[in-house]
């Protein structure tokens, strides 16, 4: 049943397959808004070795009022992950029976606000930055900091720069030749399940940024419309499927 599939997704019991299936979603959703808010608004939301980069460079160079933009979208990027962290925490101190739905929830409601109101927000700017840009980076920090939550840190969704490099890693102890058969020699072996994993995330990243990038051309910000439905369904998914099970008793 698609309820509860979906709710399996965001469960506090976590397998390896809930793990893999939410990472690729939240992928997708995340490169479909990294791609796609580039073109909007002229700037990748979720990149804060290159935003931090960008502060350091303006500095320099004497731009302020840029290397002060940049600071707030790392802020931003910050706040998003500290509330994901503060919501879930409070979730678990207080027996809630899904702790995951509530920063799905805010995540889906800014894109749902993007798609209605984005336009008319990015005219508007605190120092040089639009209100667009900030939010879409607290956007980008809410759903990284979920998803490291719920992996227990073994899966990040909105940059895949560890990712490469884990598959670069995987891939070098992939093709390394154990010439030895000595058992008591160090056996170098790849593990070929974080490969698939990982590999599985950067496609979907990717496939996300294609589609996404389509998507702003196509439609501008109403299309992070159709990104919010499936974190809506999968935040109320618990509430539905518990709703179920009531009434069955």
């Amino acid at each position: 049943m698609p309820i509860n599939y979906l709710a399996r997704l965001t469960a506090r019991e976590r397998t390896a397959s809930a793990n893999l299936h939410l990472g690729v979603l939240l992928a997708f959703v995340a490169g479909a808004l990294n791609a796609g808010g580039f073109l909007a608004i002229g700037q990748y939301t979720s990149h804060m070795t290159g935003i931090v980069s960008a502060a350091a460079d303006n500095l320099i160079l004497g731009n302020i009022g840029l290397a002060v933009a940049a600071g707030l979208s790392l802020f931003s990027f910050m706040a998003g992950a500290a509330t994901t962290a503060w919501l879930v925490n409070y979730a678990q101190r207080h027996s809630a029976t899904n702790i995951y739905a509530a920063p799905l929830r805010i995540e889906a409601a800014l894109l749902l606000a993007f798609g209605i109101v984005g336009s008319s927000l990015r005219l508007h700017e605190i120092v040089s930055i639009s209100l667009t840009a900030i939010l879409l980076c607290f956007t980008m920090g809410l759903q990284n900091a979920l998803v490291t939550k719920i992996s227990n840190a073994e899966i990040r969704t909105t940059h895949i720069t560890g990712l490469v490099t884990d598959i670069g890693i995987e891939i070098g102890k992939l093709i390394y030749w154990n010439r030895s058969h000595d058992v008591s020699s160090h056996t170098v072996l790849a593990n070929r399940t974080r490969l698939r994993v990982h590999g599985a995330m950067v496609l979907s990243f990717f496939v996300g940024g294609l589609i996404g990038a389509f998507g702003f051309k196509l439609a501008g910000f109403s299309f992070t419309i159709l990104l919010a439905l499936p974190l809506v369904a999968m935040s109320l998914a618990s509430a539905l499927q518990s709703a179920g099970q009531a009434e069955d008793i």
